[in-house]
């Protein structure tokens, strides 16, 4: 049976193109260029928790990665290195070939070295830790919302909550309907693109992983401050659109989580420019809202009222 470590050197150990030394010593040692500060941040995806625990193992190469690099595309980083930590209940080889050729085929596509991490046997768990470079001071955060800002959202929200009701049996779509909301719960794109382009037009970032309601609350959190959203602008999927304004629906684009696309702000002046921006990478977004004075987060329905909401966005310990 392979040890620990030939495992990490048959399936892990690659060159690092952006470090100094990578994975094979006791720590790795990175080097950021001059005048960019480090973004850092952590995820983990748990089986049962944050996937079934027969999920493909290249889609889950891929989502483990892609939902750090969600992190850093809302910080408006260029992801550089990552670290992974993966408990295993066996040394199963084709499963750990199958997640390496998912996370390392999203990492090539970005340019991320894996440069360290740990392995080790028990419940199946992977927990990454990115990092990357961002212009001194220039950073988008949650905490830079003003009033008068528009509000953003890139992409459509929905599509992968879903996804997740479907195979959950809470409601049955058809095959190709599912294989669209299945590929976007399973294979984010992350928006780091979009996140660059953003750099000095927009105001605040976070990324949708919690769902819309939710996430856009900590942003007002941070910023001490309230908003508004147009229930009829928010980008949705026709497979979604098709089924509002059912409770189910609205909880799924509201509140569904797994969208990994990006909330933003920004002045109004910058309409033009962060549609070219936008346009740019190749990403739609939509103008959802706005930021006010007034706490709290509502949301105007069509006929002009206000929604009651039951809903917030998903809590790891609920």
């Amino acid at each position: 049976m392979a040890s620990e470590f030939d495992l990490i050197a048959r399936y892990f150990d690659r060159p690092a193109a952006h470090a100094v030394l990578g994975v094979g010593d006791d720590a790795a040692l990175i080097r950021p260029g001059p005048g960019l500060d480090l973004a850092v941040s952590a995820d983990m995806l748990v089986a049962g928790r944050h996937f079934f625990p027969d999920a493909d193992p290249a889609q889950l190469g891929h989502k483990a990665l892609a939902v750090n690099l969600s992190d850093l595309a809302a910080m408006a980083a260029t992801p550089r290195w990552a670290l992974l930590s993966v408990a295993l209940p066996e040394a199963d080889e084709a499963w750990l070939a199958g997640f390496a050729r998912g996370f390392f085929g999203l990492a090539e596509r970005y340019g991320v070295d894996l440069v360290g991490g740990d392995t080790t046997r028990g419940p199946l768990n992977l927990s990454v830790t990115i990092l990357g470079e961002v212009p001194a001071g220039q950073a988008l955060r949650r905490d830079g919302a003003r009033v008068g800002d528009d509000l953003w959202v890139s992409g459509e929200l929905g599509g992968a909550a879903l996804g997740l009701r479907h195979l959950q049996g809470q409601l049955r779509l058809a095959e190709a309907e599912a294989a669209a909301c299945l590929e976007r719960l399973h294979a984010p794109e992350p928006r780091v693109a979009l996140g660059r382009a953003l750099a000095g037009l927009a105001n605040s970032a976070i990324d949708v992983s919690d769902g819309l309601l939710g996430d856009l609350g900590h942003i007002l959190e941070r910023s001490r401050l309230g908003a508004e959203i147009e229930l009829a602008a928010l980008p949705v999927p026709a497979v979604l659109a098709a089924r509002l304004p059912a409770p189910l629906a609205l909880a799924c684009l509201l509140a569904g989580g797994d969208d990994y696309e990006l909330c933003f702000s920004a002045p109004p002046g910058r309409r033009a420019a962060v549609q070219a921006a936008a346009h740019s990478v190749g990403v739609a977004v939509s103008r959802i809202g706005h930021i006010g004075a007034e706490p709290g987060l509502r949301v105007r329905r069509p006929d002009g009222g206000l929604l009651d909401m039951e809903v917030t966005g998903f809590d790891h310990f609920a």
